[in-house]
């Protein structure tokens, strides 16, 4: 997958709807998220975005793409996000793989903070 597609990739779980984002994580995932319980299974994340406003718009700073092998994709980036009158910043790393021919999913996501900012 080409770094474009990479980001387009990784706002579209930032922006899309609940059935978009369980479409592209993986049933192994894992995440740390700054809000509890913390530490959260692929079904568990997908549960809780389900109930959770989606963010009307995302920036990516910092961006990083490092590809270790084959059909395994790791970011990460600081992230400035917004819905209505809600900011948000956060630094991130995701992991993505293939699972087949242009089919990728999440194993691997986190967030921390950025400090001093909400």
């Amino acid at each position: 997958m080409e770094d474009s597609r990479v980001w387009e990739f990784e706002e579209s779980l930032w922006t899309g709807d609940a059935a978009h984002y369980r479409k592209l994580i993986d049933e192994e995932c894992l995440m740390v998220l700054p809000t509890q319980p913390f530490v959260f299974t692929g079904e568990e994340a997908i549960a809780a975005v389900e109930g959770t406003p989606r963010w009307s718009q995302v920036s990516f700073a910092d961006q990083q793409v490092a590809r270790p092998q084959e059909g395994l994709i790791v970011m990460s980036y600081k992230a400035e996000a917004t819905r209505d009158e809600e900011r948000y910043a956060a630094y991130c790393t995701t992991t993505i793989r293939r699972c087949a021919h242009d089919v990728w999913r999440v194993l691997q996501h986190q967030q921390t903070l950025v400090p001093g900012r909400p």
